[in-house]
């Protein structure tokens, strides 16, 4: 079985949702038939919910989000507001569980808020990547700012899971002069090719029923290849296919 992919981020809200439900399509479209979970969450489940709703999922909400509390705050206090806190052993044995039935089927896990936000009684994301050996994916917003905040976090990360990490810069509604040139720059301190970049998603219906354009689909499977999830043979249909149907609207996404 393949390492799981693990979306983190900078912060909370940054389009780690977004994106967990996009790669969740690609890799349906892909006939991969892979497990969304976000194992723990605190204040309402709709990420939970866009997650199986992607996935098409039909297993009770509980099965891919067990540990749930009812607060907007950082879980660890959700879970000790309401006297049930949360050991990463229980965590652990749930992911066990999961990874001997899933059949070798793509496991993609959304974590809470950033990756140290505290999840439960001493540990965050950060324990849990490092226990699943899973790939980090950084999710952040192209903005001024997001250079050291991206750093903060690689740097947060050991070396082994490091050399696994990918970054997402998620494209904000009014782009400035720091979002064109944060790429570049951060290509400077951590490898071009783990780099990605993906354009705001302009839809009222939500990432699970918006409608994929082929560009977009084409720098989702880049961002699988480069996870090593799906091969660099399943981008080149892709790509062909975007070109006869729009040749102008076509762009990889930067890597």
């Amino acid at each position: 079985m393949k390492p799981p992919l693990f979306i983190t981020g900078t912060d909370t809200g940054v389009g780690k949702t977004v994106l967990a439900v996009l790669l969740v399509r690609v890799l349906r479209d892909l006939a991969l038939q892979p497990l969304a979970l976000k194992p723990v969450s605190a204040g309402d489940r709709a990420d939970a919910r866009w997650l199986a709703l992607a996935a098409g999922c039909r297993a009770p909400l509980d099965e891919l989000n067990p540990f749930h509390f009812r607060s907007p705050l950082a879980p660890l206090l959700a879970a000790r507001q309401e006297g049930r806190p949360l050991r990463r052993t229980a965590v652990s044995a749930f992911f066990q569980k999961t990874i001997r039935s899933s059949a070798g089927r793509p496991m993609l896990i959304e974590g809470a808020g950033g990756l140290l936000t505290p999840l439960g009684e001493g540990f965050s994301a950060l324990e849990l990547i490092v226990d699943l050996r899973a790939i980090p994916i950084v999710v952040a917003v192209n903005k001024l700012g997001v250079i050291n905040q991206v750093r903060l976090v690689l740097a947060a990360l050991p070396p082994a899971a490091r050399r696994r990490t990918l970054v997402v810069l998620m494209s904000t509604a009014s782009p400035d002069l720091s979002s064109r040139t944060n790429i570049a720059l951060l290509k400077e301190f951590f490898p071009p090719d783990r780099i990605h970049h993906l354009p705001r998603l302009r839809s009222k219906t939500g990432p699970a029923l918006t409608s994929l354009s082929p560009g977009l689909r084409s720098s989702l499977i880049q961002l699988l290849a480069a996870a090593g999830i799906v091969s660099d043979c399943a981008l080149r249909p892709s790509a062909k296919a975007a070109r006869r149907q729009d040749p102008a609207r076509f762009t990889a996404a930067p890597s």
